[in-house]
């Protein structure tokens, strides 16, 4: 599906694979396998950005993905995210959904609010957040007309 499917139709916590269509090298050939697994991945909907305008510069809208973590046991030392403008060439696709009831807890509040945990259930939710420090989040619980809208290949199935 496409780069506006995704936006238009993935709830926040989805896992998010993205490809290019090119076949996976072999592994002899290693420059050219990293080049493809960056073009070739997936990661975690953790926000979605409207259109907007800066001074004299107009941003389309986007999404953001969160690939990894990097650091050492708990301690998370760098966030690697993917930002996609709905114009990306590349393929998308849905390969999980956030369960019914679970529940989003967000940095903050409005158009600018990124996901930064996803919890089976509000109790677990507020525990989570009594050991994080984010004074401005927001709970939001995950609604069944939100993940009924499944998508096959951009189109409303």
């Amino acid at each position: 599906m496409s780069a506006l499917a995704i936006y238009d139709h993935a709830p926040i916590g989805s896992l998010i694979a993205w490809s290019d269509g090119t076949p996976q090298p072999l592994e002899q050939f290693t420059k050219k396998l990293a080049a493809w697994e960056t073009r070739n991945r997936r990661g975690w909907l953790i926000r979605k950005q409207p259109s907007r305008r800066l001074d004299h510069l107009n941003l389309s809208a986007s999404f953001t993905l969160h690939e990894a973590d990097v650091g050492v046991g708990v301690f998370v030392a760098l966030r690697v995210h993917r930002i996609f403008s709905l114009d990306s060439p590349l393929r998308f696709s849905v390969i999980e959904r956030p369960n019914i009831g679970s529940v989003r807890v967000f940095d903050r509040p409005g158009d600018y609010r990124e996901l930064v945990h996803l919890a089976p259930h509000r109790q677990a939710a507020e525990e989570w957040l009594s050991r994080h420090d984010y004074p401005r989040a927001v709970l939001e619980e995950v609604a069944a007309d939100e993940i009924g809208t499944d998508t096959d290949q951009g189109r409303l199935a």
